[in-house]
C-alpha cells in the first residue's frame, strides 16, 4: 500500500490535499502533521513513499526538515509544496534531497502529475525550478553575493532579512546566540553588506524573502 504523510500547518488545506490523493489513488494511507517536530517523528516512525512538506512549517526550519527526512529515510521522496516563488528555496532544496518542488497555486491536476513522478523515480521541476536550474549551469548570476552562502549561512540570511532577531533564530534553529552571531558575521562579509536594513532591501530586491 502507499503510504503519503501531508506535512502542512494549515488544517484545510491538509484536509483538501487528504481527500484529492485519497479520490485519485485510493490504494494509499495518507497521514496528516501540522509541524516540524511531528512530521519528523512520524517519519521515524512511519515507512512512508512520499512526504508533501509544506517548506514553511512551524517548529523547524524547511531546508533542516528536508535534510532530516532524507537522513532518516534516503529512500522517502520529499516532495515540497510552498507559495513562495522557487527563487527562495529549489536549488537548494535539491540539493539536500528534495525530489520535487511544486508551488501550491498549481492546478491539483500537477500535484497528481507530481506524485506520479516522484514514485516513477524522477525528479518532479516545475517551469520556473528549470530556469533556475540552466542559469545555474550556465553560470548567469553565479557572481551574486548570496551565491557564496552555505546552507546554514543562507537560513540565517533570509530570517534576519525577514526581520528575525538573534535570539529568535538561535531557538528557530537550536543555535547558541553566539553561533548565530557569527554566522552574521560571515553572511555580512561575504555578501558586502553592513548590516540588517541592507540585507533585507538586498534579499526583497532578489526576491529571496516573501513580501508576507
Amino acid at each position: 500500500m502507499l503510504r503519503i504523510l501531508i506535512a502542512d500547518d494549515h488544517y484545510l488545506i491538509r484536509r483538501g490535499l487528504r481527500q484529492l490523493l485519497e479520490e485519485t489513488l485510493p490504494a494509499s494511507q495518507v497521514d496528516e502533521a501540522e509541524d516540524g517536530p511531528k512530521t519528523l517523528a512520524m517519519a521515524r516512525q512511519n515507512k512512508y513513499d512520499v512526504i508533501l512538506l509544506d517548506i514553511s512549517m512551524p517548529g523547524k526550519d524547511g531546508l533542516d526538515l528536508v535534510r532530516d527526512l532524507k537522513d532518516t529515510d534516503p529512500m522517502v521522496h520529499v516532495l515540497i509544496l510552498s507559495i513562495q516563488p522557487e527563487e527562495q528555496y529549489a536549488l537548494r532544496a535539491f540539493r539536500l534531497g528534495a525530489s520535487g518542488c511544486l508551488n501550491k497555486s498549481g492546478a491539483p491536476s500537477e500535484l497528481i502529475v507530481a506524485v506520479k513522478t516522484v514514485l516513477a523515480g524522477r525528479r518532479y521541476v516545475s517551469a520556473r525550478a528549470q530556469e533556475l536550474m540552466l542559469e545555474e549551469v550556465v553560470g548567469a548570476g553565479s557572481e551574486l553575493p548570496h551565491k557564496r552562502l552555505s546552507d546554514r549561512e543562507y537560513q540565517v540570511f533570509r530570517l534576519l532579512a525577514s526581520g528575525k532577531t538573534i535570539g529568535e533564530i538561535s531557538e528557530l534553529l537550536a543555535l547558541s546566540v553566539k553561533t548565530v552571531s557569527t554566522y552574521r558575521a560571515r553572511i555580512l562579509e561575504k555578501t558586502g553588506l553592513e548590516n540588517n536594513a541592507q540585507l533585507t532591501h538586498y534579499a526583497f530586491k532578489h526576491k529571496l524573502v516573501s513580501d508576507s
